[in-house]
């Protein structure tokens, strides 16, 4: 018996000594982390295992370890980690352009634009001097400039400069003159601004693209360069994957080809512009998709922006209601039902721009007219800004997805108020409401509009602040996200909003191992220390594409 006892001792000694020896050789595992997976119970664990770009596997640290030999190892030291953050709704290519022109975001006054002008064309020697960013509710003065102080400055060289919403612009005679715009000149679904008879250099909406389309554009060399840099900046905020609200066929087949070659490593979601030649390529060659590129939706302009104006709204602006302006539409209403037909039968997304109450219906009652109930279509309406009371209900009844942007609220809170008055201002930026109509809602930035930084987009959905913690009880708080609700609004629902969510936007197994780890816990921390976060490494594909960590 005695001899019994000791041999069954030693085989169990044996079993535990070589038993728990990792026996698969693997990649990656990350280990020693507050791990948010994001999945269906929001289970926080410590570890998961990585290889060949896929997650195998996530629970306990010794359980990990026991199994997987790998070949490095991350020691998240405690800290939170999360699925790759997805901005839902931004302009990748555009705010790669952005970083070769005249940067006029945050701008207190026209004058300080006009220094900023003449700074770039100093030390740029370009045709075209071209800019973004300036708002004319930032000034003091808060009306739109006029042409006659870039005229003086620059009498032989067009200027471009387009409002931070990109729905407005300001140009000088020059680029008038090349674009042979006078005060003849109409155009359908846009302004041109006139005073006293004679031109301001103010163009809105479909009036920008009469200048837009005739400056040169990047040819593919330059486009190429301007985004291998460009998403360098959005790996160091933790963007994993981006969603492109509007692409043409060159840039969708740039990206492509960087991303074939291993020189771009972001994920895109590519919504192709709504233009006649690329509704007959893409209607033709149907939707497809890479590991990298997701071409299956459109994008469609139903309005402009109310910060222009432009929003087309059920009843006349607050702030001009003596000249009874309702803003306007970008196209006609048969265009966005002629094309919704089309892409429910080709198998594509619509995704609309809707700001005012106005574009929200109509875009609305076409989407249900196509999808007819609920469905898994996924038809977006981008922005959702300012919704009547009355409309809220029809996200649900034919499962359209909200796709939202936070910090438009808390850039817009300033004078939304005087654009739309009090009562329609309780249902604008309402991401609440919005969420509760299907149990989940996109989030994204409208970068360059605003700032590519995720972590402004989730302080902006749960404390409904600006960052200097104005206004102290936040705005409309009735309406702002818990913090799990705005960490799935930029993971799993943007994922969902894309059809990806089997493959990314949680980290579970079988997802690629996208993945960020931060310096602080975003979904513990105190509120005023929200945007202090920083972005400590980035994965993408278990690849490691930004890191701090020494």
């Amino acid at each position: 018996m005695k001899s019994f006892v000791n041999k069954s001792f030693i085989l169990i000694a044996i079993v535990l000594l070589f038993g728990c020896n990792p026996t698969e050789k693997i990649d990656l595992i990350v280990h020693n982390a507050k791990v948010y997976t994001v999945n269906d119970n929001f289970d926080v664990t410590d570890a998961f295992a990585i290889n060949n770009g896929k997650i195998i596997a996530v629970g306990p640290e010794n359980e990990i370890k026991n199994k997987y030999l790998a070949k490095e190892y991350l020691d998240a030291k405690k800290r939170p980690v999360y699925p790759g953050f997805i901005d839902a709704h931004c302009h990748f290519v555009g705010y790669a352009k952005s970083l070769q022109q005249v940067n006029l975001v945050g701008t207190t006054s026209f004058n300080e634009v006009l220094e900023k002008v003449v700074e770039f064309s100093n030390s740029n020697s370009t045709k075209w001097i071209t800019g973004r960013g300036w708002d004319q509710n930032d000034w003091e003065i808060k009306e739109y400039p006029t042409k006659q102080q870039l005229d003086s400055l620059f009498p032989d060289q067009p200027i471009f400069l387009r409002r931070i919403d990109g729905h407005a612009a300001l140009v000088n005679q020059k680029a008038l003159d090349i674009a042979n715009i006078n005060t003849s000149t109409q155009i359908d679904g846009g302004v041109i601004e006139k005073t006293n008879g004679k031109l301001t250099g103010i163009l809105i909406d479909n009036a920008v693209g009469l200048i837009k389309d005739i400056i040169p554009d990047f040819n593919n060399q330059e486009l190429s360069k301007a985004l291998i840099k460009a998403e360098q900046d959005l790996f160091k905020v933790g963007l994993t994957t981006v969603d492109d609200a509007g692409l043409n066929r060159t840039q969708i087949e740039t990206i492509e080809s960087l991303q074939n070659d291993s020189l771009l490593k972001i994920k895109v979601y590519a919504m192709v512009s709504a233009k006649a030649e690329l509704f007959d390529y893409y209607l033709k060659k149907g939707p497809y998709k890479t590991e990298r590129l997701n071409v299956s939706s459109f994008k469609f302009y139903a309005d402009g922006a109310l910060g222009s104006r432009g929003a087309c709204l059920l009843e006349p602006y607050s702030d001009i209601i003596e000249q009874q302006h309702y803003g306007l539409l970008i196209e006609q209403q048969s265009f966005y039902e002629n094309y919704a037909q089309q892409l429910y039968d080709k198998g594509f997304q619509m995704n609309t721009h809707c700001i005012g109450d106005s574009a929200n219906r109509m875009i609305m009652n076409i989407y249900k007219n196509v999808l007819k109930t609920t469905n898994d279509k996924r038809w977006r309406i981008e922005h959702a800004q300012v919704i009547n009371p009355a409309d809220f209900k029809t996200f649900a009844e034919y499962t359209i997805i909200p796709s939202v942007q936070p910090t438009h609220a808390t850039s817009d809170m300033y004078w939304a108020k005087d654009r739309l008055g009090e009562i329609r201002l309780k249902t604008a930026y309402a991401y609440k409401q919005l969420l509760q109509q299907n149990g989940l809602i996109a989030l994204g930035t409208d970068f360059p509009i605003e700032g590519i930084n995720p972590i402004n987009t989730f302080y902006a959905g749960v404390v409904r602040k600006d960052a200097k913690e104005f206004p102290k009880d936040g705005f409309q708080t009735e309406n702002a996200l818990t913090r799990e609700e705005a960490l799935k609004g930029m993971t799993i629902w943007a994922a969902i909003a894309n059809f990806e969510e089997n493959e990314k936007g949680s980290i579970e197994v079988g997802k690629s191992a996208d993945f960020v780890l931060l310096d602080n816990d975003i979904i513990t921390t105190k509120e005023n220390t929200i945007l202090n976060t920083k972005v400590l490494t980035t994965y993408i594909s278990g690849e490691k594409v930004f890191s701090t960590i020494k």
